[in-house]
């Protein structure tokens, strides 16, 4: 019984983990925290990880074919925040942002990650692993851990980028990650065909 729970847990934090790990959603999280300070970003992305696995081991298969149109408008609202994102650095000079206090890069942090993540790859195998094991708790937790690993990594990576990279090319670099992840979340949304099922 030990051992079977162990191999769940085990399964679905490596899977969910490393799909996670090349997603997007990571992608966008080294942008967003190489301007945004790391510890808060990380706390909005994982609670949002953590949120979007409860409601994937929540739902079942079935909901989740009966809500596939709305996922789809939910998936392009993600990639407008992160085009509107990249609009908003390329327009605004530097010197007129207003550097965000911790809980406003929380709540970014949480909004990016939870538009993004619903409906995507990660969200639709939880709800799988879900029906598949049974062990509902198991997997919410092994999904939720991998997830904010995950999270924690691209903070880390994401705030060494912002300490190491001259300034200019760094907006440079986020603007050109921001609107490439942008751009592929709404087209992925309007039609995953493109893409030929390698993106979710």
């Amino acid at each position: 019984m030990a051992s079977g729970v162990l191999f769940t847990f085990a399964f679905v934090f490596a899977f969910i983990g490393g799909l996670e790990l090349l997603d997007r959603t990571s992608f966008a999280l080294i942008a967003f925290t190489s301007k945004h300070p790391a510890l808060e970003s990380w706390a909005g992305a994982a609670t949002a990880f953590v949120l979007t696995s409860a409601i994937s081991v929540g739902v079942g298969g079935s909901l989740e074919a009966a809500f596939h149109q709305q996922l789809v408008w939910v998936r392009v609202g993600g990639g407008v925040v992160l085009l509107a994102y990249a609009a908003y650095l390329l327009v605004v000079p530097e010197q007129d942002r207003q550097p965000p206090t911790g809980r406003s890069a929380f709540a970014a942090a949480f909004l990016m990650i939870f538009l993004l993540e619903l409906g995507d790859t990660t969200m639709i195998f939880t709800i799988l692993f879900a029906v598949e094991f049974g062990a509902l708790l198991v997997v919410f937790l092994a999904a939720s851990l991998a997830l904010a690993c995950v999270a924690g990594f691209s903070a880390f990576v994401g705030s060494r980028l912002g300490a190491r990279v001259e300034p200019r090319l760094l907006e440079q670099l986020v603007v050109v990650i921001l609107g490439v992840a942008g751009a592929i979340t709404i087209l992925y949304a309007l039609d995953p065909g493109l893409f030929g099922g390698i993106l979710g």
